[in-house]
């Protein structure tokens, strides 16, 4: 057993690809079971957020869960994951090898599939939509955060486990899966064609407006590549000049927490605040900036929106609190726990909600969200191809503000 990632949200995300398992088989008997069962348990029991464990006996639950160990991989597999879904946590799963091996790809920024980040809605239990993934067969067409998907290929997705879903909608590129989907009162159909997704493809450009520079950086994701990137746009923003910065962080579902605060570092004075971590001990565990301080102090508009999530919201919530950046857009989608994910030893893999963060200014936005210094709405039916273009209404507002602050 050793802990893999430090993840914000990389295990509710299901990019959905087809991948063999290399792991290695459970033998029939229950000894292997119950190994896997008590190996899970204890992780649990040990790291987990809230030590009333869902206001049940974690202890009885063990006993339960050993005394009908099962004798097949399959069985086995289903038992863990029911034993871990007692906790009622969305974000805290078993991950069966094939899907750990998914998050181990993803992690890395390279995947296939239709580019969705999904998770079970704690209130209803619904599959609901956190962001697609720039250039992905759901961002083409034009998927929603907060969309639920009522169907795939006419399979109701009602209380279906989150990791059945996903096994649904793998496959192989150029294959096709049909979703239903409702949108507020709304219900369609959409189809989608999977295919190879390039994650994090971090993309910046000069724009002028109104004849004042600004840069424009695009950031989709946080994996092991967003700090070295978003480094890179900066260093090459500041040698043609601009006067200001448009981060975009809309449709961002997270990632990576030491993504998430390494590119904080990158903006921030030294000695500052960038999120506190809680235990269930109530240890509280607060990460700075960096004594360098920031690769640039030129005024920072944030765009946000309700699929700006997890790390995503630990870089909102530091730059708005240190007062080094203002949000324009809407209130984001409100994920305050932080996971840890762990290798198991037949090849599977945990993840555990094992504490909660705050902003600097100790706000806890779980369920919450963060609210952006402007509210801009997007139209119902604004296409995401039209972001940070002459269409798009919030993109246009950041720009205002940037452009008023260089020429005060």
């Amino acid at each position: 057993m050793r802990p893999h990632h430090l993840a914000a949200s990389l295990v509710l995300i299901t990019f959905l690809s087809a991948c063999g398992s290399t792991a290695q088989t459970i033998a029939s008997g229950n000894p292997n079971a119950s190994k896997l069962i008590q190996e899970v348990w204890q992780i649990i029991n040990r790291d987990y957020v809230d030590g009333t464990f869902n206001s049940q006996d974690w202890w009885q639950v063990r006993k339960t869960y050993l005394a009908q160990a099962p004798n097949s991989t399959t069985a086995t597999y289903q038992a863990v994951a029911e034993m871990v879904g007692s906790l009622k946590d969305p974000y805290t799963r078993f991950l069966r090898p094939k899907d750990y091996q998914q998050l181990q790809t993803q992690v890395s920024g390279e995947l296939s599939g239709v580019g969705l980040q999904i998770a079970l809605a704690p209130e209803t239990n619904e599959l609901t939509v956190i962001a697609p993934i720039e250039g992905s067969p759901a961002y083409r067409a034009d998927l929603k955060p907060r969309d639920i998907i009522l169907a795939i290929d006419g399979n109701p997705t009602k209380g279906m486990d989150l990791d059945v879903a996903a096994e649904k909608l793998r496959g192989a590129a150029g294959s096709k899966v049909t979703l239903m989907v409702r949108r507020e009162t709304r219900e369609f159909t959409v189809a989608l064609v999977r295919a190879k997704v390039e994650i994090n493809p971090v993309r910046s450009e000069v724009k002028t407006v109104a004849g004042v520079p600004l840069g424009y950086i695009r950031l989709p994701a946080f994996n092991g590549n967003a700090t070295a990137e978003v480094k890179r746009a900066i260093q090459g923003l500041e040698r043609k000049g601009v006067q200001g910065y448009v981060l975009d962080l809309r449709l961002n579902g997270g990632g990576l927490l030491g993504a998430g605060v390494d590119v904080a570092k990158l903006w921030l004075p030294a000695g500052k605040t960038i999120v506190a971590t809680v235990t269930r001990k109530g240890v509280r565990d607060a990460t700075r900036s960096s004594p360098l301080g920031p690769l640039t102090t030129k005024p920072l508009v944030l765009l946000v929106d309700n699929g700006t999530a997890s790390a995503s919201e630990i870089l909102a919530g530091a730059l708005q609190d240190n007062k080094r950046a203002q949000l324009v857009g809407t209130r984001t989608f409100g994920k305050g726990l932080i996971q840890q994910v762990y290798s198991l030893a037949d090849g599977s893999g945990l993840a555990v909600s094992i504490a909660k963060y705050q902003t600097p200014a100790g706000r806890d936005i779980h369920k919450v969200g963060i609210e952006p210094d402007v509210k801009v709405e997007l139209p119902a039916d604004f296409p995401a191809a039209a972001l940070a273009t002459a269409e798009d209404p919030q993109y246009l507002a950041a720009t205002r503000i940037l452009t008023q602050v260089a020429k005060s």
